[in-house]
């Protein structure tokens, strides 16, 4: 289950690392798990983002936390796999998290449902934070969402509710993804599935960015990593370079690689994409080259992004 990567030298010539590469999905699976963690010894990755609500997260996390010297460790908010952590009546009444397509349709829902959904998220949503905070010692470095639910219209005012509590004090606070990309990139990708899905989280994502930055909260420049989950090589690397290519100050890029398990029967249909990009990432190649990381101890403290973008 393990893989031979070949390591980042430190001492290599500096490039301008601007580019933030996100892996997503870490304790969904052992063999993401050991994936990441592999990728994130070898410098191969910038952050991991994890999911606190599944079984196997808290065997993971004190594995994640040794690694946060070498890598930003944030949280990927869960509202559509699995079972919450809360009683959330509306969103799950059976117990189980819905498919993203009825997160899609909250807005349709009468006042007194919305109003009811709103609640029931926020206070998952602040569940989360604290599950990742006590598995693993620390704050999250930034907060994403899986699915990107986090910028849905209803949802995200769950999630801003919820983060007004838990940081209402002064401090440094976690970075925000933006899971929108730049409109000229969109027309540049023609009409192929990726584009069609990147426009319509675009749409979803409408006035997000603006809602991040009034409450105070960092943000990526620009962002890039949806895909078509195509497994081959060749496509795994022309996805790879639109990403790379299609960057700003702050370049947040997500990618999705892993060792695929027979636990994620049931759990995940990316699998060859996952074993794909794990293969890609493991060699050096001008991605790579120019990845953003922390240079901070494993006890060190939240990222300061506001400090990092300016030396990016």
């Amino acid at each position: 289950m393990t893989q031979q990567l070949v390591p980042v030298s430190r001492s290599q010539p500096e490039l301008a690392r601007n580019i933030v590469l996100v892996a997503d999905d870490y304790a969904m699976s052992a063999g993401i798990s050991l994936g990441i963690e592999s990728l994130a010894r070898n410098g191969r990755i910038s952050a991991a983002s994890a999911i606190v609500t599944l079984p196997r997260w808290r065997e993971d996390a004190p594995r994640l936390a040794t690694l946060r010297d070498r890598i930003a460790i944030g949280l990927h908010i869960n509202l559509t796999l699995g079972a919450p952590l809360t009683r959330m009546a509306t969103i799950a009444p059976d117990g189980k998290f819905p498919e993203i397509a009825k997160l899609m349709r909250l807005p349709l829902l009468s006042r007194h449902d919305r109003a009811h959904a709103e609640t029931e998220m926020a206070l998952e949503i602040a569940r989360q934070l604290a599950e990742f905070e006590d598995a693993t010692g620390f704050a999250p470095d930034f907060l994403d969402g899986h699915q990107h639910v986090h910028a849905l219209p209803v949802v995200r005012r769950a999630f801003f509710s919820a983060l007004s509590r838990h940081y209402a004090e002064f401090g440094r606070r976690p970075l925000i993804r933006i899971p929108s990309e730049r409109l000229a990139n969109l027309v540049g990708r023609g009409r192929g599935g990726a584009a069609a899905k990147s426009g319509v989280l675009k749409l979803l994502a409408a006035g997000f960015r603006h809602a991040v930055l009034r409450a105070g909260f960092p943000a990526n420049d620009t962002f890039a990593g949806v895909s078509a989950f195509r497994e081959s090589g060749a496509a795994v690397s022309g996805d790879m370079e639109r990403a790379r290519k299609a960057r700003g100050r702050l370049h947040l890029v997500m990618c999705h690689p892993g060792i695929p398990t027979p636990e994620l029967d049931g759990l995940d249909t990316v699998r060859a994409r996952r074993s794909a990009e794990m293969a890609f990432l493991g060699e050096r190649n001008p991605l790579t080259d120019r990845l953003w990381r922390p240079s901070r101890l494993a006890n060190g403290p939240v990222i300061d992004w506001g400090r990092e973008r300016e030396a990016m």
